[in-house]
């Protein structure tokens, strides 16, 4: 079957995706798809990942108004005040277009939709050692490595990274690549103790935390552990906060030590290369790095569940409600 049948059969079936009717409810609506043109290409999907910490906030409808326009992912289609196709973690398969891309396996920044038709600079082959089932993690490599360099984190450097969950967890296993880093990964969970000892990486309970840090990284969406990082950080320390707290006020104890320890608070978010590479790095060369980073296998530890597209619509709630849900892979 030649690519252009190909096309027709999928435009012809329609394809489906999953909306966010309103706050906390979801349902698969079919999606009518256009026919490929020149420098397009159709994707059948075979994988998408739900990234817990963002599609909650979406889902629950907590996306503020002044964030509205710069939430706006790839590909999304409504808008947060529901309904509104959201997510950005999907392996397919090319099945039309662009002949050099025709056959291969990509990553895209795209909602969870069973195929869709985009151009063909949206999309990023897999590196050959890459198995698409764990090619899901691509966007929140891509945001932990991010973090990484904003974090500015040097050899041999304490590093502290809170929240093991998904990106906390990238970020620690990076991290602790950097040659004399001493990294901890801290959650208040102790079940997260044996994911981060499948990657390598020590870990402490939030209430066994000892010592001071040169840098610090929040992950957990929580502004207890920012606190807590503050608590543990050196002089001149940098403290990266990483989370997105959506419409939820954070207060934290900037009096006592904050000013005469000479700390900096900063910011990191993955809609922006950081100052220092941003001359050099483009958001193709990062998501590129982001897939080859994730060619090792204990990375597979980050995949909590797997549930089939055709039931995700009435699973999904749970699935985000559970706190031992890492990144949840849909298979298509």
């Amino acid at each position: 079957m030649d690519g252009q049948t190909v096309a027709a059969n999928v435009i012809e079936g329609q394809a489906k995706a999953l909306w966010f009717s309103s706050a906390g409810e979801c349902e698969l609506r079919p999606e009518m798809l256009r026919a490929p043109e020149k420098g397009d290409v159709l994707v059948r999907a075979l994988f998408s990942g739900i990234s817990r910490g963002t599609e909650s906030l979406v889902f629950a409808g907590k996306v503020p108004d002044a964030e509205r326009q710069r939430m706006r992912g790839p590909h999304m289609a409504g808008d947060f005040s529901f309904p509104v196709k959201y997510g950005y973690c999907l392996v397919g398969r090319v099945e039309a277009g662009d002949g050099d891309l025709l056959g291969r396996t990509v990553f895209c920044l795209h909602p969870h939709q069973s195929a869709f038709v985009t151009t063909a600079d949206m999309v990023v082959p897999l590196p050959d050692n890459l198995p698409p089932e764990r090619a899901v993690l691509a966007a929140n490599m891509e945001t932990a490595l991010n973090i990484v360099w904003d974090a500015g984190i040097l050899p041999g450097d304490r590093v502290a990274v809170f929240g093991a969950g998904v990106v906390g967890s990238l970020v620690a296993y990076l991290a602790s690549r950097i040659i004399g880093t001493d990294v901890v990964l801290v959650d208040r969970n102790p079940d997260r103790r044996d994911l981060a000892g499948s990657l390598g990486i020590p870990f402490a309970e939030s209430e066994s935390l000892f010592g001071e840090f040169d840098v610090l990284i929040n992950a957990s969406a929580s502004g207890a552990a920012l606190a807590q990082a503050l608590e543990h950080a050196a002089f001149e320390a940098r403290i990266v906060e990483a989370s997105w707290y959506g419409d939820a006020d954070v207060s934290l104890p900037l009096g006592g030590a904050f000013h005469s320890r000479r700390l900096s608070l900063i910011s990191s978010q993955v809609g922006a290369v950081p100052p220092a590479r941003r001359a050099r790095w483009s958001f193709a060369r990062r998501l590129a790095k982001a897939l080859d980073l994730l060619a090792d296998d204990r990375l597979d530890a980050l995949i909590s569940g797997e549930t089939a597209f055709a039931d995700i619509a009435s699973a999904y709630p749970n699935i985000l409600s559970d706190p031992g849900t890492l990144c949840h892979r849909i298979r298509y």
